[in-house]
């Protein structure tokens, strides 16, 4: 059971991580202060401080939030879906398209003030990477479970990397992005699968 005091801490954590997802966007991460972090949340700037650490790691627990957000909807389609494709498809409609409504992630990929909050997800993004794709993989072997472990992780490493990649830079409505990246992933699923098969 939990604690009072761990419920009154991650209540404390939540309420700072939702002023700076309110601030980020309107000042961009170089003109963030912790200060302004605080008085938003009706805090000291040393709680926060206590909470975080810097500036930089309140950044990434609020990038990271995101991506549980994110993920959550992702697992939802998937687990609708009629096939492994069917599901990636979707994943990846959904993943632009809630981008673009998300205030925080469409500062971040269309605003001056998101160009610094940028490299959260490309050059910082490993902790993006990482985690989308250990929940991708776990749904992909559940349906092919020939797929190995290290299969299902490097298609679901390449999804991921396909997907930021059409945020980073959109040349294509959100469907045909999606229908671009299965049509280049269904030969590769068809020779994992069946490598897999075939080694049993």
């Amino acid at each position: 059971m939990t604690s009072f005091s761990d419920r009154t801490k991650a209540s404390l954590r939540e309420a700072l991580l939702d002023a700076a997802t309110e601030l980020l966007p309107e000042r961009g991460y170089t003109a963030l202060r912790m200060a302004d972090v605080a008085t938003h949340a009706g805090v000291s700037r040393q709680t926060v401080y206590n909470e975080f650490g810097n500036k930089a790691a309140l950044a990434q627990a609020v990038v990271l939030r995101t991506t549980s957000e994110f993920l959550d909807g992702i697992r939802l389609r998937v687990e609708h879906a009629e096939d492994l494709l069917a599901g990636i498809r979707e994943a990846v409609v959904y993943t632009i398209e809630h981008a673009r409504e998300n205030r925080l992630v469409a500062t971040t990929l269309g605003t001056e003030a998101g160009e610094d909050l940028l490299p959260f997800l490309t050059t910082k993004g490993e902790p993006i990477l990482t985690a989308a794709t250990e929940v991708a993989a776990g749904q992909y072997r559940e349906f092919e479970p020939s797929l190995s472990p290290e299969s299902a992780a490097l298609l679901a490493e390449t999804v991921v990397r396909l997907s930021l990649s059409h945020l980073v830079m959109p040349t294509h409505p959100a469907d045909e992005a999606a229908a671009a990246v299965v049509a280049v992933l269904a030969p590769s699923i068809r020779a994992l699968t069946t490598d897999s098969s075939t080694m049993e």
